[in-house]
């Protein structure tokens, strides 16, 4: 009987590491590189790289360790992106509704996410 892997908690970003991770998928972006030039790139340390590394597989961004020793992006820059969340703007309420107003996907994502936060607002003063 195999012991079970604990479920990784969710990743919080702070703006600072979302940026990092923003500039770490925009240099694999433009190619591969290896950890030496990663690093140095990015002005960290070899554990905060591997703790950004793990930071992205919990955010299902697959980066790959290629036999050539450089680093890549697998699955391209775009996909990466679309996974990356944006931190907290601290945008206030009547923001959003300005912003929901396009007709983009982004949009109807904001529209979405704004309606269920106005209908469960409405369920608890009920």
């Amino acid at each position: 009987m195999g012991r079970k892997k604990p479920t990784p908690a969710p990743v919080a970003l702070t703006t600072q590491r979302a940026a990092r991770l923003y500039k770490l998928l925009a240099l694999l972006g433009n190619g591969p590189l290896t950890r030496r030039t990663l690093l140095a790139r990015l002005r960290i340390d070899v554990r905060g790289f591997y703790r950004d590394l793990e930071a992205l597989r919990g955010l299902r961004i697959l980066i790959a360790f290629r036999d050539d020793n450089r680093y890549a992006l697998p699955d391209g820059l775009d996909e990466a992106l679309a996974r990356l969340p944006f931190p907290d703007p601290g945008l206030s309420v009547r923001d959003v509704l300005q912003l929901c107003s396009g007709a983009t996907a982004a949009h109807r994502k904001l529209k979405h996410s704004m309606a269920a936060f106005q209908q469960a607002g409405t369920a608890r003063v009920r």
